[in-house]
């Protein structure tokens, strides 16, 4: 099978907020983020500023310095956030017809790799066998701990336009029978890079480009869930 099918996780795959903001929240609340943290990533936005605010956002990862690179805090971020029911059964889909099913993302990629493994999980469920791949931002790691520092480009923007053009040379795909579905602006050129792009649950930015360009745009519904204070009130036999 020469096709893939290409995948953003925050706001595409998964509901926000982001996998890197859930992760945030948990060192938080474990108290594991001190100043010398908050100190190092303000240097590095100051070395990394000229390279604009979008750059920071995504390429600074140095408030992560010496924080531990093993545990549960990345599985526990993956788990905590919910999957779009309609996303999953779009990779099934894709997944049924014999692609490979990319994860193409700006996230960390331990943290894109929970998702995965939740995807897979998901698959298993339906019976349907998945070749399911990770590409996403990498950190640098020393003595099991992370340095704060990217191992090449933080991949965003036209790093996935390059990462589509270099899957499809790996494995010869044919990119015009290839998909690839994000929310942002910043996956535009991961959407150009391949013949049916659609923007799911897209920005505003990302829907005037989709409706210029005529790519398909889907709107994927939250999951359903219970109330905490109503699950409470349900019987565990009930349930």
């Amino acid at each position: 099978m020469n096709r893939a099918a290409f995948f953003d996780i925050d706001g595409t795959l998964t509901e926000k907020p982001s996998l890197e903001l859930r992760y945030f929240r948990v060192l938080q609340r474990e108290g594991k983020l001190g100043l010398q943290n908050g100190i190092a990533w303000l240097a590095e936005a100051a070395r990394l500023a000229a390279k604009g605010p979008t750059y920071v956002q995504h390429g600074n990862k140095a408030y992560l310095r010496g924080i531990r690179s093993t545990g549960l805090r990345a599985n526990r971020a993956a788990d905590d956030a919910p999957f779009f029911p309609e996303a999953v059964e779009c990779v099934a889909r894709h997944a049924r017809n014999g692609e490979r099913i990319v994860i193409l993302t700006g996230t960390l990629e331990f943290l894109a790799d929970g998702i995965a493994e939740k995807l897979r999980a998901e698959m298993l469920k339906r019976n349907v066998a998945a070749e399911i791949h990770v590409c996403a931002t990498r950190l640098e790691e020393s003595d099991g701990r992370w340095t704060g520092r990217l191992l090449g480009q933080p991949m965003f923007g036209e790093a996935k336009g390059i990462a589509v053009w270099w899957y499809a040379e790996k494995w010869k795909l044919n990119r015009a029978e290839c998909s690839a579905y994000g929310d942002s602006g910043l996956d535009e050129w991961m959407l150009a890079s391949v013949g049916k792009p659609v923007a799911a649950n897209p920005d505003s930015r990302l829907r005037a480009t989709a409706l210029r360009q005529r790519w398909g745009i889907v709107s994927w519904a939250r999951e359903v869930r219970p109330k905490k204070k109503l699950a409470k009130m349900v019987p565990e036999s009930a349930r």
